[in-house]
């Protein structure tokens, strides 16, 4: 799919204009950024949907100063995230506040999220739950998602540090791009993949104790930095690319 057909395919699968631009910018930066299973291909894989819940709106139905609950109300989560993000920017917490996000799926590249929040002043940790797709390395039924975490610490420099890590040696969006098959989807790690197992499924409960409805959800931490470590890494590395580094939006 060509870049500009983005937009008009987007339109004709039923999304009002201003989430047919929150859809298209997150496609389109994860094109520029390389992450081509969060890209382009994403829109084709909403096109073999059955019932696209391209009308449904997100609800924010807790707000407390240190704590937010969201419902996705069937929303797609990068919907329900771009409302999220937006909320935490215009009204950040004094210190630090837990956005629990319930009925959110599907999440897309989380580092996009956490990006805009650094950029935005915030340090910002989010986490998400996907299909159960990774199984224990001892073998059995997949227990987890691929249940990617997503760091972003802001700098003084403008140049904020983003990790943004999958417990799955490829991702979903690999495997639906045509990148990767579907039996390479096991937490990576090679010997040591129990970690990455372990973190995954650490997670999931994280998530899931917090969502009782059903469905896939995702925890968002945002906090007002105390300190500005990032530029004095950054001289530490001494020209060593850190993680976020690369492809400008």
């Amino acid at each position: 799919m060509l870049p500009d057909e983005a937009r008009p395919r987007l339109a004709a699968l039923g999304f009002a204009p201003s989430d047919v631009d929150t859809l298209a910018r997150h496609f389109l930066d994860a094109e520029r950024r390389g992450l081509v299973g969060h890209g382009l291909s994403r829109i084709e894989w909403l096109e073999t949907w059955a019932e696209l819940p391209a009308g449904a709106r997100p609800q924010r139905v807790l707000a407390e100063e240190g704590y937010e609950r969201w419902d996705g109300d069937g929303a797609l989560g990068y919907l329900v995230l771009e409302e999220v993000v937006e909320a935490q920017l215009a009204a950040p917490p004094t210190h630090a506040r837990v956005v629990v996000c319930s009925r959110t799926f599907p999440t897309g590249s989380l580092g996009y999220w956490v990006r805009r929040l650094a950029e935005g002043g915030l340090v910002a940790l989010l986490t998400a739950t996907s299909p159960r797709r990774l199984a224990s390395p001892a073998g059995g039924p997949p227990l987890t998602g691929t249940n990617p975490l997503a760091i972003a610490i802001p700098s003084g420099d403008g140049r904020p540090v983003v990790a943004d890590v999958s417990m799955g040696a490829v991702t979903h969006g690999e495997v639906l791009a045509g990148r990767a098959r579907p039996e390479q989807l096991v937490p990576f790690g090679g010997e040591q993949a129990y970690k990455a197992f372990a973190l995954a499924a650490g997670l999931q409960l994280v998530v899931d104790a917090l969502t009782p409805e059903d469905g896939h959800g995702a925890v968002l931490v945002v906090a007002r930095p105390e300190a500005d470590p990032v530029p004095g890494l950054r001289t530490l590395a001494d020209g060593v690319r850190l993680p976020g580094d690369g492809k400008s939006q």
